[in-house]
């Protein structure tokens, strides 16, 4: 004979309270003193009830379940930010849905169809291009809507957080070409996002106007084992040069990678710059001096717009909120004196697809 359902009515009789207040008490609707609360929820341990959402989503025509749609859950930076949106959204009493988009417009398509039907409270999105989603234009006017990493700066669709990607790709420029560094390499993830584009334009800009020389520009991808492979390819034909600078976690990890291959010591034979800033960047004999994108903030600004949103009673211009990333500065940049490039500039820049073979014609920054 099967079990019948534990019922909300089950949960008042063993609290001895009502059942207002047990819906109170997992609705987060209103106020319950902590007494009451802690009394209904060992009743509800003690049987085993959960509240039934989708009813409870039937009748209020909206859910405290908010989503998060990231491109790549394997990417250091993108899992940061999802458990700290996490852990911001359940201290307010909301329930969070995570997805992925695997850096791909079609899925990306697929998941916000299958979020949105959940009549969510609100979106954190991470683009997996420099479009925004047709499905996110759509929801916006009539949904909170929060872009964050990959978006142009401002946006006319939502509110938008990212960091001043010029400032930090200028930033790990000046570092390496202080330290009398000319011959460098730009390792880019794919320059078809704009944050890398800006990191890179901005640091290859830095680059020529202080020292006279171009920097090389490698597109590796978004995987690490591959763009180990092209920057190794690419190893195989030139020199080694002066330092690379890193524009994301996995070129940084890349770089790495097929500079074990050769056997090139950081910072003797080569230095570098890293992107982003985890604990095994300065666990290594050779801490990496890296760009840190200041996380803890991006993912607090990010939550207060949708907070903000979720709670206005009036409609808001978007807000873009630019925050600065910083410099941290360990031993992977050794001090050169400046000598002349090891390629002419009229080598120009070196461009490469993650899938295939380097290639010296590349793009350009002007």
């Amino acid at each position: 004979m099967a079990k019948s359902r534990i019922s909300i009515k089950d949960v008042c009789a063993l609290a001895g309270v009502s059942a207002a207040t047990v819906s109170n008490v997992f609705s987060g609707r209103k106020p319950v003193n902590e007494a009451l609360q802690k009394r209904v929820r060992e009743a509800a341990a003690t049987l085993g009830y959960q509240p039934d959402r989708a009813a409870s989503q039937l009748r209020s025509g909206r859910t405290n379940v908010v989503a998060v749609l990231v491109p790549d859950l394997t990417d250091a930076f993108f899992a940061t930010l999802v458990t700290r949106f996490e852990a911001l959204a359940q201290a307010e009493g909301y329930d969070v849905i995570v997805a992925s988009s695997r850096d791909n417009p079609a899925i990306e398509a697929s998941r916000l169809d299958a979020l949105l039907a959940w009549r969510l409270a609100g979106v954190i999105a991470v683009p997996c291009s420099n479009e925004v989603p047709d499905a996110l234009v759509a929801e916006a006017a009539r949904m909170p809507v929060v872009l964050v990493d990959r978006v142009a700066v401002p946006s006319a669709v939502a509110d938008t957080v990212t960091i001043d990607n010029r400032d930090a790709g200028e930033v790990a420029a000046r570092h390496l070409v202080e330290h009398g560094h000319r011959d460098i390499v730009l390792a880019a993830s794919r320059l078809d996002i704009l944050p890398i584009a800006e990191r890179v334009e901005a640091a290859a800009e830095h680059i020529r106007r202080e020292t006279g020389c171009r920097a090389t520009v490698l597109e590796l991808g978004t995987d690490v084992e591959k763009g180990a492979s092209v920057f190794a390819r690419w190893l195989e034909r030139h020199p080694v040069p002066d330092a690379v600078m890193a524009t994301t976690n996995v070129t940084t990890l890349s770089v790495l990678s097929a500079f074990a291959q050769f056997r090139i010591a950081v910072p003797d034979r080569a230095s570098i710059v890293a992107f982003d800033d985890y604990a095994w960047m300065s666990a290594r004999n050779t801490g990496l001096t890296a760009i840190r994108q200041p996380l803890e903030e991006i993912a607090q600004a990010a939550w207060a717009r949708l907070r903000f949103r979720m709670e206005a009673n009036a409609p808001a211009p978007p807000l873009s909120t630019v925050l600065d990333a910083g410099l941290v500065v360990r031993s992977s940049v050794s001090h050169r004196p400046p000598r002349p490039p090891a390629r002419p500039e009229a080598a120009g820049m070196a461009g490469e697809a993650p899938d295939e073979a380097a290639q010296e014609t590349g793009p350009r920054v002007h």
